[in-house]
């Protein structure tokens, strides 16, 4: 550590290391800082963020780089910097705190706690000086300080009445211990919660800002594939978000990828951070669309989101990295927006043209300085009408200057990218990459998420006990691994048997999701904890109750244990499944809409289990079958292929499946539902017959 820089230089968090040459004597999360803070009777002073974080940056550049500031902040105060990403653990303890308080949630977030760790006043972004509305750093600091020393007793008691509401967030309301709560009604409030706040004219939900929040898109478009003719506006709200978003300043229409969120309700004006998770879970939704409605528009954007992740986002080894800031070169946006001359310049006046009609590029622009933010402002059709072409001459042309702008934009000082590797991220988009080598047909979309797959594998599990970790970066493999790793690993390892039918991915399911209950299991009330036992500093362990830009642990582990207890036929998973949903279902009645991801397990529960096998060996006989299969959109439906090769490993998994045979040395589709099978086909207009069938709901004495 040189002279000019703090203790976070010894640190690989890319956020933390972005704070190494601050003038704040920055600690760590860790004993350490908590140790001074005791020993020096001083008030904690908690930052978290990220390290593509646009505020984060700003409040660094205004406050955490100036000496007066940093003056203060050492003479009174232990100051300590977490990322967010690397410890969502102290993250969500704390971020809670703050909302319970009233103090306001988002990055920065700022926190004054004790020394014995418990919060008592806080807020997000704060400015050097006061403005109008907000206290500055510089009139905030010295009032916490003589606060500690003039009402410390009132401040050490607030605090710690804060960790005692936050430690009854997770406990069962033992009122409800045996009440019988109807998931189909949560299931209709959260839809009609939806109806409600559609935005029918710029599609989405509420104004803005605007978040993909895909959760809710994968609650409407089960709804209608539950139930086609009663939910058919379910279709449209999902689908017109879909189309909005892509053809919206959100998507990166050159390279690819979508922006983290829309500031208007248009999803013109993004902020232009691009997540890892993001990209997953906005390339599954597009799958999930194109399936249902055969739009290419759709698959084509799930396609490129493939294709920015691979070129932008992948390491050498095969895994992914976190994220691309939204500022290059001090600016938000500057990497991603052009102006007329740009594009004249780089195309000739006719192609800029063009260009600049479908994509709303102005001399007025729509952004900062001028500038306009890419977006489909008119249609392909009304762009070649106007240049005298056929639609496909124009895309043709269309195409063209899309790649000669992205390879003029790669020669610009591109945004900072955070080369950590999450597990949790990574497994959301190994599922997604799977989930497009199955729909889409595309081979290396496989190859990659089992690559992928086999880096978190081989660098972030502990070989001794099988859980994973959080965090690798630069050769170092750091943090206990959350609820959101492993379950989001179960998902992949399940997303990676569905598309190429090896059983060690159900193996793998398995394990992950059998380390996940040893580790998260609350056995008391039901559910998983957020994060392991064990941490001193890590007061309350809290479980997740929102599927938001990132999907809440219990929903996917809720969808993983139903999926494995129905493959497997293990009641012990189907029990903890079954607890998890009654603990939720609870806490959701009048809040449905919190967490649409769950609702999809209750829906699944719900109804009778239907599993597909196909039988028989490789070849275009079960190919024919598996295209059918494939062809629609089917997420209530589990597909086992057994072959030579994988009946010993079914046999030990899902022996119901190991024992069907084909019928006559042809491959063969066995549709069952509960284990019951109907009558075997060999012929793939039958096997669609026979899976166009609709599920029952179940009797509700039976869920």
């Amino acid at each position: 550590m040189s002279a000019n820089e703090n203790r976070l230089a010894h640190e690989k968090s890319p956020y933390l290391l972005q704070h190494a040459a601050n003038p704040v004597d920055w600690y760590p999360w860790g004993e350490e800082a908590f140790a001074k803070a005791v020993r020096e009777n001083k008030p904690i002073f908690l930052s978290i963020g990220y390290s593509t974080c646009h505020w984060c940056h700003v409040m660094e550049r205004e406050s955490f780089e100036d000496e007066a500031v940093a003056g203060l902040l050492d003479s009174h105060f232990v100051s300590v910097k977490v990322d967010r990403e690397e410890r969502p653990d102290v993250d969500r303890v704390y971020m809670t705190a703050m909302q319970a308080m009233g103090m306001g949630g988002g990055w920065p977030l700022t926190v004054f706690m004790t020394p014995e760790l418990q919060p008592f006043f806080g807020g997000t972004y704060f400015p050097p000086h006061s403005v109008p509305g907000r206290i500055g750093m510089m009139e905030l600091l010295p009032r916490v300080a003589d606060a500690w020393r003039t009402q410390r007793e009132q401040l050490v008691a607030n605090g710690e009445r804060v960790f005692r509401m936050l430690e009854s967030l997770s406990a069962a309301d033992e009122r409800d211990a045996h009440a019988v709560h109807p998931f189909a009604a949560l299931l209709e409030q959260c839809e009609e919660a939806l109806e409600r706040s559609h935005d029918a004219e710029a599609g989405g939900f509420g104004t803005a800002p605007k978040f993909p929040s895909t959760a809710n898109l994968d609650l409407l478009l089960r709804r209608y594939a539950r139930e086609p003719q009663a939910h058919g506006h379910a279709r449209v709200m999902a689908v017109a978000q879909l189309h909005a978003m892509s053809a919206g300043g959100i998507h990166d229409h050159l390279g690819g990828g979508f922006h983290r969120y829309s500031t208007d309700r248009t999803w013109l004006t993004p902020h232009f951070e691009k997540m890892l998770y993001d990209q997953a879970l906005i390339a599954s939704a597009m799958l999930d669309g194109f399936q249902v409605t055969g739009d290419t528009r759709l698959s084509d954007t799930a396609r490129g989101i493939f294709d920015y992740v691979r070129r932008d986002l992948q390491s050498p080894d095969g895994a992914f990295y976190s994220a691309e800031d939204a500022d290059s070169e001090g600016e938000e946006g500057r990497f991603y927006v052009w102006t007329p001359a740009e594009l004249e310049q780089l195309l000739g006046a006719e192609s800029a043209a063009m260009f600049a009609r479908r994509y709303g590029v102005s001399a007025r622009g729509n952004f900062e300085h001028g500038t306009s933010i890419l977006h489909e402002a008119q249609t392909l059709e009304e762009v070649a009408a106007a240049a005298g072409l056929t639609s496909e001459a124009a895309e043709a042309q269309l195409a063209a200057a899309r790649a000669a702008l992205l390879a003029a934009r790669a020669q610009r000082v591109r945004p900072h990218r955070d080369d950590k590797v999450i597990t949790a991220w990574n497994a959301l988009m190994i599922g997604a990459f799977a989930h497009g080598a199955r729909v889409l047909g595309d081979a290396s979309l496989g190859r990659n998420a089992e690559r992928a797959f086999e880096f978190v594998w081989t660098h972030l599990r502990d070989e001794r006990t099988g859980a994973l970790l959080r965090r690798w970066r630069e050769g170092d493999a750091a943090g206990e691994g959350q609820l959101d790793d492993h379950a989001y690993l179960a998902h992949a390892a399940l997303e990676l048997y569905a598309a190429t039918h090896e059983a060690k991915w159900l193996e793998r399911a398995l394990q992950i999701t059998t380390v996940m209950l040893a580790r998260f299991w609350d056995e008391k009330d039901g559910a998983c904890f957020e994060s392991p036992a064990g941490d001193p500093h890590v007061r309350v362990r809290m479980k997740d109750g929102f599927d938001g830009a990132e999907l809440a642990g219990n929903s996917v582990a809720a969808m993983n244990l139903l999926r494995l207890a129905g493959l497997f036929e293990r009641s012990d998973l189907r029990e903890c499944a079954d607890r998890t949903l009654q603990y939720y279902a609870a806490r959701l009645a009048g809040n449905a809409y919190a967490m649409p991801r769950l609702l999809c397990a209750m829906d699944v529960v719900s109804h009778a289990a239907r599993h597909v096998v196909i039988t028989g060996e490789p070849g275009p006989e079960r190919d024919a079958l598996l295209a059918v299969f494939r062809h629609g959109y089917r997420p209530f439906d589990e597909l086992l292929v057994v072959d030579g090769a994988a009946r010993g490993p079914l046999a030990r998994l899902a022996a119901f499946a190991a024992s069907l045979q084909p019928v006559g040395g042809k491959a063969t589709a066995f549709v069952c539902l509960d284990h019951t099978c109907q009558l075997p086909v060999t012929e793939p207009a039958m096997f669609a017959a026979q899976l166009g069938q609709a599920v029952p709901p179940l009797p509700l004495e039976s869920r």
